[in-house]
């Protein structure tokens, strides 16, 4: 009895240690590319389309507009019930975000993928099936990106120029290759691997600041309610949530 204690408890610590190093290498990733600009640089000689959603009306009270902006970014969906939920509380507070879909997913719900356009989110993409980019997989990376600007672009009758490389890693050379500017982050919350949603809204709001770029994920329950927390603590600070395309080509 003692002995299979003991194994059990060495499986735990095991398994306690594997996610502790998990969330140690994105929390490097976030040091990484939380001073890094995301900048109008990246975005030099592309043709500019400006997405106008609900995020364009927000207002001070005294009916100037508030130029305080801020990003909103969601990876991996859509999820047939989170990015739903997700979709319901922005729509009710006036907030447009940018959805980087998986091919995937956004052949598993494209009913989705048609809301998010048709309420005023951006669209980008996040490959087909959330690869990373290695120097062994270069083509097959590409391949993914072609597959999954073709079936948004079946969806929704746009084509995409935004994409948030899994992982952050990027090969500049595919931004002429494809016609696409990669958009990394610079607030990384890893709401991915928390259930804390008090943690998650206070990583976020704690670096708030202008023109800064969020990073958080669509497929996770914790992450709807903190997301809808951070906007409303955001809002009441004066931030105006705008897609990244308002960031990126203003």
């Amino acid at each position: 009895m003692k002995r299979e204690a003991a194994v059990i408890l060495l499986e735990f610590l095991l398994l306690a240690l594997l996610l502790g190093a998990f969330c140690y290498r994105r929390w490097n990733e976030e040091k990484r590319t939380e001073n890094s600009s995301v900048s109008v640089e990246q975005a030099s000689g592309w043709e500019t389309k400006t997405v106008r959603g609900a995020a364009s009306d927000q207002k001070t009270g005294d009916g100037e507009e508030d130029f305080i902006k801020i990003a909103l970014t969601f990876d991996d969906g859509p999820h047939p019930f989170y990015t739903e939920q997700l979709l319901d509380g922005l729509k009710e507070r006036g907030v447009a975000a940018t959805f980087f879909v998986t091919g995937e997913h956004a052949s598993l719900h494209p009913d989705v993928i048609e809301r998010m356009h048709e309420e005023g989110h951006l669209i980008g993409n996040h490959t087909y099936s959330h690869i990373q980019l290695k120097s062994t997989n270069r083509e097959t990376f590409k391949e993914e990106l072609v597959k999954t600007n073709q079936v948004i672009r079946e969806i929704t009758g746009e084509e995409i120029l935004f994409v948030r490389p899994p992982y952050g890693t990027w090969d500049k050379a595919l931004e002429e290759e494809l016609n696409m500017i990669p958009v990394l982050w610079n607030i990384d919350p890893l709401d991915w691997c928390s259930k804390n949603v008090s943690c998650i809204v206070q990583r976020v709001t704690s670096k708030a600041r202008e023109n800064a770029v969020i990073l958080l994920h669509d497929y996770y329950e914790t992450t709807v309610t903190a997301a809808l927390q951070i906007v409303d603590s955001l809002l009441e600070q004066g931030y105006t949530f705008v897609t990244v395309d308002e960031i990126l080509l203003e």
